[in-house]
């Protein structure tokens, strides 16, 4: 097997380099082009600003350059999105037609004290409700900063050492439960509708992933492959559009979350989203 999560360290170790000042915008600028990246919305426009190529791939935006939707939930991050909707099965959609396990994805149910034998049941607060899904791809010219995509309350967070696959969409259609096997941190909670989890997955080349209310959070580190480290949070607030944290490359974003069964979304399998957009707009869901 190709040494996936040994190259990424180096990668991550090498993209932390500070860069000379005099090479800066011929490196940033080649990359731009390669991945088409909008630097006018950056808050520094000014290649030389950057002082790594880490520093260049999770550069913020200018204030006010995403619109943050009045609507319940928005989209936590830029990308495109690989599937969204119901997840109302134990096996859930990648992308259409290749599934991945939901027990495997987010681990056994710690958080919650209902005892329930099915692990799917043991989600919900409300039996009338069912899980819903949005996968984001976040590619290599995105914007790398994620966002709370609510008001909700995290609780719990898991971390799963796993692989480094890479998350492209289509390496995501041939591989049954991706997102399930690579690297990644699944925080769960609660929002205004029951359970909520947001995770975010590594992969090929991603240095790291940084949680900013999460300091003792270490991915893409040495050892064995299956770590699994598990946090109590307590109680952590998040407002929606809060800035939550980056990735050091592209990667994937993965909502779960219940809510009624009408709840409809806005968008389909690989629309561009931006972050703060609507990610429903169905009126029953708006006056809820």
């Amino acid at each position: 097997m190709f040494p996936f999560r040994v190259t990424s360290r180096i990668w991550g170790k090498l993209a932390a380099c500070e860069l000379p000042t005099s090479i800066r915008s011929f490196v940033y600028g080649t990359y731009i082009k390669m991945f088409n990246v909008n630097l006018n919305e950056a808050e520094y426009t000014d290649l030389k600003y950057y002082k790594s190529l880490s520093a260049f791939f999770t550069r913020p935006l200018k204030e006010g350059a995403r619109y943050i939707s009045p609507s319940p939930c928005v989209s936590p991050c830029d990308g495109v999105v690989l599937n969204c909707g119901p997840a109302d099965t134990d096996k859930i959609e990648q992308v259409k037609g290749v599934t991945y396990s939901l027990e495997e994805f987010l681990g056994e149910n710690k958080w919650n004290k209902k005892k329930d034998d099915n692990y799917y049941n043991s989600l919900l607060n409300n039996k009338d409700n069912v899980l819903h899904q949005c996968i984001i791809y976040l590619a290599p010219g995105d914007y790398h900063r994620f966002h709370s995509p609510c008001d909700w309350t995290a609780t719990f967070r898991r971390h799963f050492s796993g692989k480094l696959l890479s998350v492209n969409p289509w390496l995501a259609r041939l591989i049954p439960g991706l997102f399930a096997i690579n690297e990644r941190a699944v925080y769960v909670g609660e929002w205004k509708h029951g359970f909520f989890s947001m995770t975010a997955v590594g992969a090929t080349n991603v240095g790291s992933i940084e949680i900013y209310n999460d300091p003792e959070l270490r991915t893409n580190t040495k050892g064995k492959r299956n770590r699994i480290n598990e946090v109590d949070l307590g109680r952590v607030e998040l407002k929606k559009g809060e800035l939550f944290g980056q990735f050091n490359m592209g990667s994937t974003i993965i909502l779960l979350f219940e809510a009624p069964k009408d709840f409809k979304f806005d968008m389909a399998s690989g629309d561009k989203v931006l972050v703060g957009q609507a990610l429903s707009t169905t009126s029953k869901e708006q006056t809820r």
